[in-house]
């Protein structure tokens, strides 16, 4: 089990610099994680998400849209979702009656992306806490925010 004191070699003034401390260390463990595993597809953590919010949207949604829904907001979402439609994950279809209006789909071969990769991910990063050490981490980062 980790232990953030041994893993940085430092002491802190008190638990509350240690948790925040921790909290952006384990951030930053979790995107490398995550960087790692959807290497192999081609793509990134936030690319996902945009595919997953495209998936789960059932129709094309706006770029501000998408954006909202983002897990992590990113200021280069318009970039991640030029190299998505690159590969042909996503389309843009532009509004007949506005042309500022640009609403964005997934294709089906952004379908089977999500489809050929393991939803193991997340749990795999969870493995060493129990259902109920997990809900008490999301009620106290809750309670944080």
């Amino acid at each position: 089990m980790g232990d953030l004191a041994k893993d940085i070699n430092s002491k802190f003034e008190n638990n509350k610099v240690k948790a925040l401390l921790n909290i952006i260390y384990t951030a930053n463990w979790i995107t490398s994680c995550q960087n790692e595993f959807f290497k192999e597809y081609g793509i990134s953590p936030q690319q996902y998400n945009i595919l997953r919010i495209l998936r789960g949207a059932g129709e094309p949604l706006k770029v501000q849209t998408i954006k909202d829904r983002m897990i992590e907001r990113s200021p280069n979402a318009t970039r991640l979702m030029d190299k998505l439609c690159s590969k042909n994950y996503i389309v843009r279809l532009p509004s007949e009656y506005d042309r500022r209006v640009v609403k964005i789909t997934i294709t089906n071969q952004g379908i089977d992306l999500l489809a050929s990769i393991p939803k193991n991910l997340n749990r795999d990063l969870l493995k060493n806490l129990n259902e109920e050490e997990a809900e008490q981490l999301s009620n106290l980062l809750d309670k944080m925010r």
